[in-house]
């Protein structure tokens, strides 16, 4: 059998429970249908580290954050004994190790990679970050050149992806027309990669796609798709369990988004859906590409996400949390050549295991952290037990460790020595807190966490051979103020007359 080409399609922020096939009657997803179809859905995936750079460095390496040393959106320094440089801890990134495989390589869009130039391997590689705030970066943006250079009249648009700041959670419609927004440019590279025949080799492409990440600014007529008086308001249980994680509270008073109502919130989900179905119909096109192709049936597609969007559940918005909205992940796996078709499986997955399932793939299975997906959907493999996840650097306030096993969710926040089990079978929207009546599992799952932390670059998590707990702080609250290169400072003016002048040059 010859090596199939291998795709990754990823987008940003989405939610597990937002494709129709899989049991959302609310939204419009033929294409993700259509994918679902093709191929396996995991049901029960998750992002380790629900945040953007470190579950796109799971993904680029199969390993777990105590090696990448990626818990949040920044690096912390390596462990004792483990190498300075990042390929030289994990090994090759993804698509290293694919070239090295005879693949060609490609890879469009969002990729938060630090640094930002960061060799990660793609013979085509295509930039287009989320936040555009001097001219330099702009023009270095792969999106933000071709603006300026095939549509100089979009070029005055600051917020080429929609307004931050005070707006991210404000609905929005996208400055751009649908064919010429940020997903819609990394589709049409997408199909110029898949479609090329000079090149007799495989291909390996990771297509990135920034939304639905905020700001929720669905282009037209995708804005005007979902009513707002038909969506479900965010579910919400005790405060002091819903909060208990006070990294929810920080992040909603960082985006003006502390005291959010259910009426807005139905209005940012009717966007957010609008943009989920605006990139599944940009999906649709790259499914149609590879569908041309005469070797299609020996393509290998994923889809999954970095991470989900609370949208006001647990009276929570953004993600790095351990609840389901935050950290459970969309993940589609399909092959037709050689594995099952619509099926749904609810085995233990994680975005490390990509690194396997390519590999594994192209006749060479690298695991690393992860499991072998390809092997266990072929019955000659064993599903994993538990998944662990962790954000924060082991040792600091913001430390925080998941442990799902079976039908049990258990996390432990080293802020407060706190800890909760949800039972996510009988109470999905996890509203119930279980540690005070299951001191057994409770106990099981804890021990879990502390042996997964007896790996290198763990044990600052833990003493005495128990979780690190620490008197609960809260951190002061601070706005993100995140603006376009107009104005620069950071922040908004003490005089907007000043302002405004220095602006039109009158200053």
């Amino acid at each position: 059998m010859s090596q199939p080409n291998v795709l990754f399609v990823m987008t940003d922020q989405q939610r597990a429970d937002t494709i129709s096939s899989l049991g959302n009657s609310s939204i419009y997803t033929p294409n993700l249908d259509r994918l679902v179809a093709r191929g396996v859905s995991f049901v029960n995936a998750y992002s380790q580290t629900p945040v953007c750079v470190a579950a796109r460095y799971a993904v680029r390496t199969g390993r777990d954050p105590l090696t990448t040393r990626v818990f949040s959106n920044g690096h912390v320094p390596p462990a004792p004994g483990q190498a300075q440089d990042m390929e030289q801890r994990c090994g090759p990134y993804l698509a290293h190790s694919m070239r090295e495989m005879g693949y060609r390589t490609f890879g469009i869009g969002k990729f938060h990679s630090q640094p930002g130039d960061e060799d990660l391997g793609y013979d085509v590689h295509l930039r287009s970050e989320e936040i555009l705030a001097e001219p330099a970066s702009r023009a270095a943006d792969a999106y933000g050149a071709y603006i300026a250079k095939e549509h100089p009249a979009y070029d005055f648009v600051e917020g080429l992806h929609g307004e931050r700041t005070e707006m991210y959670y404000m609905p929005q419609m996208s400055p751009m027309p649908a064919a010429h927004t940020v997903e819609g440019w990394a589709t049409d590279r997408a199909i110029e990669q898949i479609s090329r025949d000079d090149d007799d080799r495989p291909f390996f492409g990771f297509v990135s796609f920034i939304g639905p990440h905020p700001p929720v600014a669905p282009p037209i007529p995708f804005n005007r798709l979902y009513d707002p008086d038909r969506m479900t308001s965010p579910v919400r249980g005790c405060r002091d369990v819903d909060h208990a994680d006070e990294q929810i509270p920080n992040m909603n008073y960082g985006v003006w988004a502390e005291d959010v109502s259910d009426a807005q919130a139905r209005v940012v989900k009717s966007r957010y859906y609008g943009e989920i179905t605006y990139i599944d119909d940009c999906l649709g096109r790259i499914l149609d590409a590879i569908e041309a192709r005469d070797d299609a049936d020996n393509t290998v597609v994923c889809f999954f996400a970095d991470h989900g969007d609370h949208l006001g559940d647990h009276a929570a918005w953004q993600k790095e949390s351990f609840f389901e909205s935050s950290c459970h992940v969309p993940f589609l796996v399909s092959w037709p050549e050689q594995l099952p078709m619509n099926q749904r499986r609810d085995d233990l997955v994680a975005l490390i295991d990509l690194y396997g399932i390519a590999t594994a793939a192209a006749g060479k299975a690298q695991l690393r952290d992860g499991i072998d997906v390809i092997s266990m959907l072929r019955g000659t493999a064993s599903a994993r037990p538990h998944l662990v996840g962790l954000y924060g650097a082991p040792g600091t306030r913001r430390f925080k460790i998941m442990v799902r096993a079976g039908r049990w969710k258990y996390i432990w926040l080293a802020n407060g020595d706190r800890q909760q089990l949800f039972d996510i079978a009988a109470d999905p929207q996890e509203l119930r807190e279980l540690s005070g009546s299951q001191p057994q599992i409770v106990e099981e799952l804890r021990q879990v966490a502390i042996e997964h932390l007896r790996q290198p670059g763990g044990a600052g998590g833990l003493k005495d051979d128990d979780l690190l707990g620490l008197p609960f702080e809260a951190r002061p609250l601070k706005r993100i103020y995140q603006f376009g290169h107009w104005p620069r400072a950071a922040g908004f003016p003490e005089d907007p007359g000043q302002a405004l002048r220095d602006y039109q040059g009158e200053g």
